[in-house]
């Protein structure tokens, strides 16, 4: 068996005892910053209304390769965005079906079952926002303290979350045909350009990172928000998405640093480089590009590619988390690695670095009962299994690595 073919089995075996795990577990589980879920911590007066204890509270179990979510009664819930992951993985296993006849994850009534359950469910976890009323938008299902910035109450919309779940349900029309997957998609266009607030930039502007945090400057952010307007775009060829789109783009594109790198954002506090979000802002960028034929920013994601290939992994595969460290490794590099080099299509040029990469996260940080790990330290490994953050994350990643090799 050839290295390719190897590898390639080696990843749908991981695949399955992924999807084995987490079908068990009805994908539901806990996450990295539900510590606000605490029924303990709910019943603390007083306390909880302080924004630094709330930020102590929920880094105590980020942190902590002790689950404490048990002894504080953190229960396990559904999170948008996971569903969302899953959501756009069996679409990703559903296409792969179709194209290699391969039953090893179900047949093609098997597979679109599990799609309307998932497409179902995730319309069923809409914020019921009053004033986005004619909008279909997400949150997550815990409270959430970002660092002193800002607070957001359990559901409050963000366009981060909503762009996975515009991607995902997309996806599910596309599968189905079903067309209330493509208006609950399309109507988030509404929530970008009329509810999120801008940052006027002497390029284009930023969009806000939701309705309740005013001017801030996060920009895989903002660029999720011209995924989600180019991909509405795709379907209506309404002018105004367009410009919108193109406007944060060009806002993200102008802080981009010489080197092809982006700070995760603008504030003091925000002046990292990490794995994962430059993979977002070069994915939003060529999506961008793919579906509305604008190639201004070419050169901009030529530029950050080659900077993301070149200083976020390491020649055994060790995927880092910051350019200029490794440690935290986080399972969220490994996953939007495969997902990046999917959306520009150059696996194939790439595949001897993406083989690399899941041969080390398959060896290192997968569990034998099938779900993956949250992070790798010098010293240690946090074990938890976060079905969002971990989970859903490399199921998505995994399949689309799958039905990208399907002809292999």
């Amino acid at each position: 068996m050839s290295r390719g073919l190897a590898e390639l089995h080696r990843v749908k075996e991981s695949l399955k005892r992924l999807e084995g795990y987490c079908r068990q577990e009805e994908y539901k589980g806990w996450d990295p910053y539900d510590g606000l879920n605490s029924k303990v911590f709910r019943a603390i007066p007083l306390i909880r209304e302080f924004d630094l204890v709330r930020l102590a509270w929920i880094q105590l179990f980020k942190r902590n390769p002790i689950n404490l979510r048990r002894l504080f009664q953190v229960p396990k819930d559904y999170n948008s965005k996971g569903i969302a992951l899953f959501l756009s993985g069996y679409c990703n296993l559903l296409r792969y079906h179709r194209l290699s006849g391969n039953d090893d994850f179900g047949n093609e009534a098997g597979l679109i079952d599990k799609i309307y359950f998932l497409g179902d469910l995730l319309l069923s976890l809409r914020t019921p926002y009053s004033a986005l009323r004619t909008s279909s938008v997400w949150g997550y299902n815990f409270d959430w303290q970002a660092r002193r910035l800002f607070f957001f109450p359990a559901g409050t919309p963000t366009v981060v979350v909503t762009a996975f779940c515009v991607s995902a349900l997309l996806e599910a029309y596309k599968a189905t045909g079903d067309n209330k997957y493509l208006d609950a998609a399309l109507s988030a266009s509404d929530f970008v350009l009329n509810k999120l607030h801008r940052t006027q930039k002497d390029e284009g502007f930023l969009f806000s990172y939701s309705p309740l945090s005013g001017n801030d400057t996060v920009y895989n952010a903002s660029l999720l928000g011209t995924r989600i307007l180019s991909q509405c775009y795709h379907y209506t060829k309404d002018e105004n998405q367009l410009a919108a789109a193109r406007a944060s783009a060009s806002a993200c594109v102008a802080a981009q640093n010489a080197d092809g790198s982006w700070y995760y954002g603008e504030l003091p506090v925000q002046k990292w480089i990490d794995s994962f979000h430059s993979g977002y802002n070069l994915e939003a960028l060529i999506t961008y590009r793919n579906l509305t034929g604008d190639e201004s920013f070419s050169e901009s994601i030529g530029l950050g590619f080659r900077y993301y290939l070149d200083n976020f992994f390491l020649p055994d595969g060790t995927p880092k988390y910051y350019h200029n460290k490794t440690y935290p490794v986080d399972i969220h590099c490994p996953a939007q690695l495969i997902v990046t080099l999917c959306s520009a299509g150059k696996l194939d040029e790439y595949r001897e670095l993406a083989e690399k990469v899941l041969e080390w996260t398959i060896a290192y940080m997968q569990d034998r009962s099938g779900y993956f790990y949250y992070q790798k330290n010098k010293a240690y490994i946090n074990k938890i299994s976060y079905m969002r953050w971990s989970n859903a994350f490399m199921f998505n990643a995994l399949s689309l690595y799958l039905l990208n090799s399907s002809g292999k």
